[in-house]
C-alpha cells in the first residue's frame, strides 16, 4: 500500500533530510504544526518506512586519515547463487558502507572507506582469496567531495511528468 504524502509530509521529510537532529518542537514549529499532530505524522511515516532512521554525517577528516574509494565490479557469471554469495561477502566488511547492484554491463558499485591505499588493497586482495566469483574490478579514487546528498529532490520527484501524467504517490 502506498501512503499519500502531501504538502506537510513533504516538508517534515525534507526539513529532516536537512536537519535530522531537530526536536520535534522546533520541527513543528517549521512545518507549521502542533507538536501532537508533528509526532502523528512521524510515526505514520517511521510505520510506512518512509523515514527509515536518523543518522549523524560525520566529519571523517576531522577524526582521522582515511580514503573513500568506489569500486565497480563484474562478476564471473550471472548465476543466483553468484550474486547471493558477494552480497554476503560484501555484508562481512565495516569498510565497505555500501554497495549497490547496477545494470549497463557491471554489477556493483562498492563505496569503500578505508585508512590509506595499503589497507583498501588488503580488502580487495581479501575479497579476490575468498573466491567469490569476481572476474574483474576498478577502483576509483575519491579525491575531494563535490558535492554529496544532503537534501533529496522530493518534490521533483512527487510532481507530474511534463506529459501530465500524475505522480503515483500523490
Amino acid at each position: 500500500m502506498t501512503l499519500k504524502l502531501d504538502d506537510r509530509d513533504l516538508k517534515i521529510l525534507s526539513t529532516l533530510s536537512k536537519e535530522g537532529r531537530l526536536s520535534k518542537a522546533e520541527l513543528a514549529k517549521r512545518v507549521n504544526l502542533s507538536p501532537t499532530p508533528l509526532w502523528e505524522r512521524l510515526k505514520r511515516l517511521e510505520k510506512h518506512g518512509i523515514i527509515s532512521g536518523y543518522r549523524a554525517e560525520i566529519s571523517l577528516k576531522q577524526i582521522a586519515p582515511h580514503i573513500e574509494v568506489f569500486v565497480t565490479v563484474e562478476l564471473e557469471d550471472h548465476r543466483s547463487e553468484s550474486f547471493q554469495q558477494f552480497e554476503r561477502m560484501v555484508d562481512l566488511y565495516d569498510e565497505i558502507v555500501a554497495c549497490w547492484a547496477i545494470g549497463g554491463g557491471l554489477d556493483y558499485i562498492l563505496n569503500i572507506v578505508t585508512r590509506d591505499i595499503d589497507s583498501y588493497q588488503r580488502l580487495i586482495d581479501t575479497l579476490l582469496a575468498g573466491k567469490i566469483g569476481l572476474a574483474r574490478y576498478y577502483t576509483y579514487v575519491v579525491t575531494k567531495p563535490v558535492k554529496s546528498r544532503a537534501q533529496l529532490p522530493l518534490h521533483s520527484l512527487l510532481q507530474d511528468d511534463p506529459e501530465g501524467n500524475p505522480a503515483s504517490n500523490r
